[in-house]
């Protein structure tokens, strides 16, 4: 793979390396939005957004419409989403992996402690008996 793809890549997911760029991103799922909405949907300050979409514009992942006073957002490739959507399965995927080893765990815990409890209930006998 040639370092200028590995870069492209880089670039990509630099873009995407903060959570409210992924929440935009995300928002324009199904199509264009203006930015007021975009901004209310998300809950954003104006100026946070503002800096957000610039980053994303540079990253050339959102495209941009000015129409009168209001300035329309989409994502220049849709496909981004299938990404994102990957993403996520493959975060479902490594949960669920934690979730396995933590159901694995923890009946060996519950052993361990019972193990513990025994022990340290037949020193109490004992030192009492002493």
């Amino acid at each position: 793979m040639s370092s200028t793809l590995h870069r492209f890549k880089a670039e990509i997911f630099q873009a995407l390396a903060h959570p409210t760029r992924i929440a935009i991103v995300e928002a324009l799922r199904n199509g264009e939005m203006p930015a007021g909405r975009l901004i209310e949907q998300l809950d954003l300050e104006q100026a946070n957004a503002s800096q957000h979409l610039a980053v994303l514009r540079s990253r050339r992942v959102v495209v941009n419409r000015k129409v009168g006073n209001q300035v329309y957002y989409s994502l220049r490739d849709p496909v981004l989403i299938d990404v994102l959507d990957m993403l996520r399965r493959y975060f479902s995927s490594q949960l669920a992996d934690t979730m396995h080893m933590l159901e694995e765990i923890e009946p060996e815990e519950r052993a361990q402690k019972s193990v513990t409890v025994r022990i340290a209930m037949r020193r109490g006998i004992a030192r009492r008996k002493h």
